[in-house]
């Protein structure tokens, strides 16, 4: 199936029956991202007397509790609600779900012990007009999608890109790390604070989405992304962002 877009005064093509998914899959157990010292993600077979949620077992059914943790175990969007004190749920504040979006890589410099993406990086990058960006790091390896984050202080976003993306009106931030601010900062969240711009007009439709996997063979550029989140009146969400490619 494809569609006809038009974005910027530029019409643009995308085949939806090719879609290019950016999230990491969560399974049971350890073998998943993790960060934030959440505990690992938990499948449960429920049992019931004589009732057991397994085929395997001898059920008529397969039926399994999950227990997780969105901040903490894998690909997951949130909103201003993760840093209010309000009860704010993103599926109260995300009520669009396409948007045109840039892809691109950047390397984090050494800062200290720290690795930072800079904003000097990203600034010369970011295309006009775009509603998402989308930040790989480099260099970009397959162990993404299983490390053990928590305790290791990984890469993270200089605090002016918060605000810089916030005067460029971009609404919807992607990145490949466990979160777009220091591991431990004592509470200050640059990032968080300046582009959700929580000390003056909140941006209550924006949304940061953390570990994501961009695969080395996807290009840098401009796609169509579904930002896709389950229903859950809650701050942030496990989430399935999807590309597609777009023509023009």
């Amino acid at each position: 199936m494809e569609i006809i877009l038009r974005h910027n005064k530029m019409a643009y093509t995308a085949d939806l029956s090719q879609p290019i998914d950016i999230s990491i899959p969560l399974q049971n157990g350890t073998q998943n991202p993790n960060c934030y010292y959440a505990d690992p993600v938990e499948f449960s077979t429920i049992r019931s007397g004589d009732f057991v949620g397994s085929v395997a077992e001898g059920g008529t059914v397969n039926y399994q509790s999950v227990k997780l943790t969105p901040h903490g175990n894998g690909t997951h969007t949130e909103c201003y609600g993760h840093i209010s004190p309000g009860h704010v749920t993103l599926n109260e504040c995300l009520k669009s779900f396409h948007f045109i979006a840039q892809l691109i890589s950047v390397t984090p410099e050494r800062r200290g012990g720290d690795q930072v993406v800079l904003l000097k990086d990203i600034e010369p990058q970011l295309a006009d007009g775009v509603e998402a960006l989308i930040i790989r790091t480099l260099p970009n390896e397959s162990t993404k999608l299983k490390r053990q984050y928590s305790g290791t202080n990984p890469p993270y976003l200089e605090g002016e890109i918060g605000n810089f993306l916030k005067e460029k009106g971009v609404k919807h931030l992607l990145v490949d790390l466990p979160s777009v601010d220091r591991e431990v900062d004592q509470g200050v969240l640059a990032v968080h604070r300046s582009f959700w711009d929580i000390t003056g007009d909140i941006r209550r439709d924006a949304t940061i989405t953390e570990l994501i996997y961009i695969n080395n063979l996807i290009s840098d550029g401009i796609y169509l992304l579904n930002l896709q989140i389950t229903s859950l009146e809650m701050d942030a969400s496990p989430s399935k962002p999807v590309l597609f490619n777009l023509k023009s």
